[in-house]
């Protein structure tokens, strides 16, 4: 049976794992989670992944949650060589450092800066804005000493994935980071050869540019983390 990923539309995460089984080729079903009505929030959802995070993978009957994981287990099972998820202990010991970099701080800083203001009732300052550029020259810095095509070899990885999801995010608002030589030209690279995959991400940026002109009503969500914005 084709396994199921629980995906939202527009989330970096849920992106990423979408473009890592376009790449694999691997058939699943997609499961729409709506994140404006908290379909994760539910105690069903809950038996899927207890964290209530978005995406969740089901391989028949085997749930995995956190994307990053996703990405490796896909890669490993699914992938007909190690290009994806390279098997050399240096390069995917890169690989593993780049998507736990886009966790700890680029997409992490990104988010602060770009998503949370969209849905939770969070303000853009100069300390958010300051985090960007330092996720941005921290990214452009390991182009540089990598010397790499992509952000961990000269072919794309699963770290790929992630680290343009988390990009495209500054797309969606307009955000010029042209002054990231290295990022501006490994992004651009990504797109123009790989359409198909860059489809998947487009979708998503266009709603994150919507809700940044129109910010979602979530002020029925009771978000156990986040302060919500009244309206």
């Amino acid at each position: 049976m084709p396994i199921t990923l629980y995906s939202v539309s527009d989330g970096p995460p849920s992106l990423a794992v979408r473009q890592c089984l376009k790449m694999l080729n691997v058939e699943f079903n997609l499961v729409n989670v709506d994140f404006g009505l908290g379909e994760h929030m539910t105690e069903e959802y809950a038996k899927k992944n207890p964290q209530k995070e978005i995406p969740v993978l089901d391989d028949n009957g085997f749930y995995l949650g956190e994307s990053n994981a996703i990405l490796q287990y896909l890669a490993d099972k699914y992938g007909k060589d190690d290009k994806l998820y390279p098997k050399d202990l240096q390069t995917r010991a890169i690989v593993n450092h780049r998507l736990c970099f886009n966790l700890s701080t680029y997409y992490r800083y990104i988010s602060e800066h770009v998503m949370a203001p969209i849905f939770f009732d969070y303000a853009r300052t100069p300390l958010t804005l300051k985090k960007v550029h330092i996720a941005l020259d921290n990214f452009n810095t390991y182009l540089q000493r990598r010397g790499t095509k992509y952000a961990a070899a000269d072919h794309i990885t699963i770290a790929d994935f992630q680290l343009v999801t988390a990009t495209m995010c500054l797309e969606a608002i307009n955000f010029d980071f042209s002054s990231y030589p290295l990022v501006t030209k490994w992004y651009a690279t990504y797109k123009k050869e790989y359409p198909e995959l860059w489809a998947i991400v487009e979708g998503g940026m266009k709603e994150i540019s919507t809700f940044e002109k129109n910010p979602p009503d979530l002020s029925h969500m009771n978000h156990p983390i986040h302060p919500i914005r009244r309206h």
